[in-house]
């Protein structure tokens, strides 16, 4: 649970830490404003992918359903500092499919959090198959990571790629390179 008063004194001890005065004009409502934006971009902390990927609808067919272009915003737990980019998805039903919207909610649960993007590729992909029990699910995420484009290496436009691969996706090289060629890649 986010604790706003707590968010409130940090955020003065390291404006006081930089040097600034935190009773200027310009910085007496930022405490307040920096709380509520990570009540806002840390939201996922307290939520649970089921409650998105519980709600399924019966199909008939087998094949491959893609949601590629998932814009996401998350947090370097390294650094505390924003990646973002795209997450791409596909799962194989095995006599359910979840709405669409379900998917990108999905994404969002695990990326409203400090996190590695590592970590967050396979977060989704074990909800997939947790909770929605396909045959198999994929998950590719691209991202560009603040903390080497603006400082460090300071390399902007590089993206990381990490993929997650679940189920039949682990043993059927062929669902792979049909994901790759969906995507048009």
């Amino acid at each position: 649970m986010i604790d706003h008063e707590k968010i409130e004194q940090a955020v003065r001890l390291l404006l006081e830490g930089i040097g600034e005065d935190v009773n200027r004009e310009g910085l007496l409502e930022t405490p307040d404003r920096i709380a509520r934006m990570y009540e806002e971009i840390y939201g996922g902390m307290e939520e649970d992918a089921g409650i998105h990927l519980s709600k399924t609808f019966t199909v008939e067919s087998r094949e491959m359903v893609i949601e590629k272009d998932i814009t996401f915003y998350s947090t370097c737990e390294h650094h505390l500092l924003p990646f973002y980019g795209k997450a791409h998805i596909a799962y194989i039903p095995d006599g359910k499919v979840v709405g669409l919207s379900k998917l990108a909610r999905t994404v969002e649960v695990f990326a409203r959090r400090l996190q590695l993007q590592e970590q967050l590729t396979g977060q989704i992909a074990d909800a997939l198959m947790e909770y929605m029990q396909p045959k198999g699910a994929l998950v590719m995420i691209e991202a560009e990571h603040m903390c080497m484009t603006m400082r460090g290496i300071k390399k902007p436009g590089s993206q990381t790629v990490t993929l997650a691969r679940r189920g039949v996706f682990e043993t059927d090289p062929s669902l792979e390179e049909r994901f790759f060629r969906m995507l048009g890649r």
